[in-house]
């Protein structure tokens, strides 16, 4: 499988699309005004303490405060945590993650208000940015990235990641950095440190300490509120982390920005530098490599299949559902032949939507309905098959009695979605509008309601072109008994400017006609 970044930079904005044969299947975006800032690190102020919920309220400076949870807490700044020291069974990139998020429901830590009090100093990182109307996740649990290695100040753990599969090459690699580290800190030892010289390591050692020194010493003598290390932007992050696990080559459209890929090469991994082109094609690169109605279609809530059938997506706050539907499709045997296979066809389209609009959190799949069990454990294992691609942690239960597969997918950042659209300013995010025959009564029961007050009774009703054309047909016998009831003809004023659901009653007077 060939996969490529396709990175698109402007002034406003920075889009990294991530392809495999041709097909994208992850999108990144960051904005100018709307920074990430997931990995910053900052001096930060407790602002409230909840014993209740054991967390705490953390302001770092940005219109939200941020979260953090006691298992995220440090019991001494300049010490390690209470369970830093605890064994790690499995070893990978984001084990560590993993553990502070189980670390918060054990019952070994403190409470929080012993750790913890309003006003006091900490030194935090946000792990998770924030989505909606939450703010930034962040832990005291400071981690370093470097091209081969994470460095782990308040931990002693030592890690590799499962990718590296040969065991002398792993054994060595933990060796040497067991050997080397210094103030017992830990380590994840990354996928890019396969096959890479003692001498390389080393020296990301020491760089990633003397970093480590630098930010201490920020902390002393910056004051509260302040970020204290910046994490790298959209484009050098890509390059750090996806260009040697996920990808064999990028493009780029900006000359500026491609120099400044070079240049962050030239201190890591000067050997990539030839994977990396500059796009200088007339035509936009994204509209070049056919993504941007990839993109649109992305946000849609229904998906068709090749054989005619379809999905509906739908995101809300607390889950979101994938429904699957036969569609155009009739089979060419039975009926239970035409729903495996479109159950099947649906499973590669739900993990490849999941991926890319980036959905996380509870999700509810209705696939068609099967009744035999084999079939079920075909769709359940394929679903597990196709979601392995997913750097995203998942977990998928069994059908249940309903015939429905609950799974649920870890929250990074915000889902497509989010980061593309906002909810409709006419349905206010219902998705749907009120009727035209709804409305047309609406009117009536208006116009009753105003005519009481008025001296005429002559009125002139101005409304969207839809709704005129709806009044002066099908719906034309409500104009009829208004205009018996207020004894007085109504004129109707179409205008375009209006929306569907608007309209205004206006009284003529005497004074009007003269």
């Amino acid at each position: 499988m060939f996969r490529k970044l396709i990175m698109n930079v402007t002034d406003l904005e920075t889009r990294v699309a991530l392809l495999e044969d041709g097909n994208i299947v992850e999108l990144f975006i960051e904005r100018t005004n709307d920074t990430g800032i997931a990995g910053n690190i900052y001096k930060g102020k407790v602002q409230r303490v909840l014993p209740g919920m054991q967390a705490a309220f953390v302001d770092i400076g940005l219109k939200q405060a941020a979260f953090i949870y006691v298992g995220d807490v440090l019991a001494d700044f300049q010490q390690t945590p209470m369970l830093a020291r605890e064994t790690i069974k499995e070893e990978s990139e984001d084990e560590e993650t993993e553990r502070k998020d189980k670390a918060s429901t054990q019952p070994n830590f403190l409470p929080i208000e012993e750790l913890l009090s309003e006003g006091q100093e900490i030194m935090i990182q946000v792990t998770k940015p924030p989505i909606g109307t939450k703010g930034p996740r962040v832990t005291c649990h400071i981690s370093l990235p470097g091209r081969f290695l994470v460095q782990m100040p308040t931990s002693s753990h030592i890690g590799v990641s499962r990718r590296i599969e040969n065991e002398v090459e792993r054994e060595r690699l933990k060796t040497l950095v067991e050997k080397l580290r210094k103030d017992d800190m830990g380590y994840i030892v990354r996928t890019a440190s396969e096959g890479v010289s003692d001498s390389k390591l080393i020296s990301e050692m020491e760089f990633l300490a003397n970093l480590w020194t630098k930010i201490q010493q920020k902390f002393v003598s910056m004051p509260p509120l302040t970020l204290i290390q910046r994490e790298l932007n959209l484009s050098l992050r890509s390059v750090r982390d996806l260009l040697i696990d996920e990808a064999d080559a990028l493009i780029i459209d900006s000359e500026e920005g491609y120099n400044a890929i070079l240049t962050f090469l030239d201190g890591f991994m000067p050997k990539l530098k030839d994977s990396v082109k500059l796009y200088d094609g007339t035509e936009p690169i994204f509209d070049a490599f056919n993504l941007e109605g990839d993109i649109s279609r992305a946000l849609k809530k229904k998906v068709w299949l090749k054989s005619g059938g379809y999905i509906i997506i739908e995101q809300t706050e607390a889950l979101t559902s994938v429904d699957v539907n036969t569609g155009r499709y009739v089979g060419k045997h039975n009926l239970e032949e035409t729903i495996l296979k479109t159950n099947l066809e649906a499973v590669k389209e739900i993990a490849y939507q999941i991926r890319l609009r980036d959905i996380s959190g509870i999700i509810v799949i209705d696939f068609i309905d099967m009744t035999k069990n084999t079939n079920q454990k075909k769709v359940h294992q394929a679903l597990i098959d196709a979601l392995k691609k997913d750097k995203s942690k998942t977990h998928v239960a069994n059908f249940s009695e309903m015939g429905l597969i609950e799974m649920t997918r870890k929250r990074v950042r915000k889902s497509l979605r989010r980061t593309l659209s906002e909810p409709c300013l006419y349905c206010d995010g219902e998705g749907f509008l009120t009727s035209k025959q709804t409305i047309c009564h609406n009117i009536y029961r208006e116009v009753l309601r105003e005519a009481t007050d008025m001296v005429d009774k002559r009125i002139t009703l101005h409304v969207n072109p839809d709704i005129a054309e709806m009044l002066h047909g099908e719906e034309n016998q409500i104009l009829v008994f208004l205009e018996k009831k207020i004894n007085s003809r109504i004129n109707i004023y179409p205008s375009s400017r209006y929306h569907l659901e608007q309209f205004d009653i206006f009284e003529i007077l005497d004074s009007a006609l003269k």
